[in-house]
């Protein structure tokens, strides 16, 4: 079920009633009730996978029983690689088995060799990535003793299927989600509230900023030879905005509609294209998956510590994870390099910390080096997407080589394509976001001191425009992955 569909339109006020006007004083009930949403929400579009949610749910709440149990050593290693085992198992099995196959038979035929390999026409369960790396890291944490395995089993559920973000994150984790699935919940208007003015803003960026760009990135990306330099730049510059509108926009909806039902979810995009450096756009980017592989991955190869060769390997390990992460493409694998690479400077000179406040932090315009730094920053961030975007190393070669065919005369707006409409619109979201960047989302406190009037018309006019945008329902972009 998407968010921005007619279907979860009517969704979500059923549950939301049952939830707060039906069964709001039991607590059991109501998890029930989010599980049983959670599943229907999963199970629209294609109920048979929902048994891989069941079944991850089911041994990572056995796992954490077993292991508060058991004290000895090599007992809890082993009930710990049970659970990473079978979740990285059947993540790996539904996402590489076609690549490791293919590039398996490719290295054979280097050699001279023939091999007939048996790949599947298999189907990518929606949200797997997300999911798994979600329910992991309660065994892990359990394994740790970071946190205690909880026993209810309804709660546990509750936490691995979680409807709002169970599809594309954030990728949550047990210490912070689990124990409000064990704390009454109470209704608060104020904050459903906000969270109606989050999941507005969420499919504002969605629809009108996203799915713009969209149009003509895959009409640009998928000719890219028949285009300009200037044109294939504008490409690269949409392409941005789209993969950000799309998908810190369903954070803000997943965060929104959370707290409809009084969670509170972890905060996934700060603002990242007002980074001053490639480390704080890191630092603001998907940050549940960022410090998913901090707190997994990175810390546990010995982070920034130890030898210069180590700080090298664990960044680049850490990167190439991330990209693998994304899907099996070496596309992917040369994104994640290439921000390793651009990082590197920054870690070796220990200047990776330098940015940790929002910039321009209580100023309405930043100084001229700022801008400077933001807008470069920005520009290598762009440049790592065209091989994000494009799907073989050979396009993304060929796209970044016509892009420096560079030619004042050919205007990206040439012919039967018109930009403008979408450029004005992605200026308008630039500017709303920039004064909106010290909150938790663009314009949670925007027009709060506005004249009654004023602030309900800039509310109208958003949810208008978003109205008048929608039409085609478009999946987000990271399901794919």
């Amino acid at each position: 079920m998407l968010f921005n569909s007619v279907d979860f339109a009517i969704f979500l006020p059923i549950v939301f009633i049952l939830y707060w006007f039906f069964i709001n004083k039991n607590i059991k009930l109501q998890n029930l009730l989010i599980v049983a949403a959670s599943y229907v929400f999963y199970g629209w579009w294609d109920w048979r996978f929902l048994s891989l949610i069941i079944l991850s749910t089911v041994i990572d709440y056995g796992v954490g029983l077993k292991l508060k149990g058991e004290d000895r050593i090599f007992r809890r290693k082993v009930l710990l690689w049970i659970s990473i085992t079978f979740n990285l198992g059947i993540l790996g099995f539904f996402k590489y088995y076609n690549f490791f196959i293919e590039n398996f038979t490719t290295a054979f035929s280097f050699f001279g060799a023939e091999i007939k390999p048996n790949t599947l026409n298999l189907i990518l369960p929606i949200g797997i990535s997300f999911y798994t790396f979600q329910t992991l890291s309660y065994t892990i944490d359990v394994y740790k003793r970071k946190i205690q395995p909880t026993r209810d089993v309804i709660a546990f559920a509750a936490f691995v299927g979680f409807f709002p973000q169970l599809v594309a994150g954030p990728i949550e984790r047990a210490a912070n989600l689990l124990p409000q699935f064990h704390s009454k919940r109470k209704f608060d208007y104020a904050k459903a509230v906000d969270g109606m003015r989050q999941i507005l803003w969420g499919l504002f960026k969605k629809i009108v900023i996203a799915d713009n760009c969209a149009e003509y990135v895959n009409l640009i990306f998928s000719n890219s030879t028949d285009f300009s330099g200037t044109t294939l730049v504008l490409g690269a510059i949409l392409f941005a905005f789209q993969v950000y509108g799309d998908f810190s926009g369903y954070s803000d909806i997943a965060i929104g509609t959370a707290r409809l039902f009084g969670f509170n979810l972890m905060k996934n995009f700060d603002f990242p294209y007002f980074s001053r450096d490639i480390a704080e756009f890191w630092r603001r980017w998907h940050i549940s998956l960022i410090t998913w592989f901090r707190d997994y991955l990175y810390i546990p190869l010995g982070g920034s510590r130890g030898t210069t060769l180590n700080k090298i390997r664990n960044v680049f390990i850490i990167f190439i994870v991330s990209g693998f992460w994304h899907g099996a493409n070496w596309n992917y694998v040369m994104w994640g390099v290439l921000n390793a690479i651009y990082l590197l400077p920054l870690m070796l000179r220990k200047s990776n910390r330098n940015h940790i406040e929002i910039v321009a932090k209580g100023k309405h315009y930043p100084s001229l080096k700022e801008l400077a730094s933001i807008l470069f920053t920005f520009s290598i961030a762009t440049f790592a997407m065209i091989i994000f975007r494009t799907e073989t190393l050979s396009h993304s070669m060929q796209y970044i080589s016509d892009m420096f065919k560079f030619s004042p005369s050919q205007i990206p707006w040439q012919g039967d394509m018109n930009y403008s409409t979408t450029l004005i619109l992605v200026f308008v979201f630039i500017i709303i976001e920039w004064f909106g960047r010290e909150g938790e989302y663009a314009i949670e406190k925007m027009g709060l001191n506005w004249p009654k009037v004023v602030r309900w018309l800039f509310y109208i006019s958003i949810t208008v425009i978003t109205f008048l945008f929608s039409g085609t329902e478009k999946e987000f972009f990271y399901f794919q992955f």
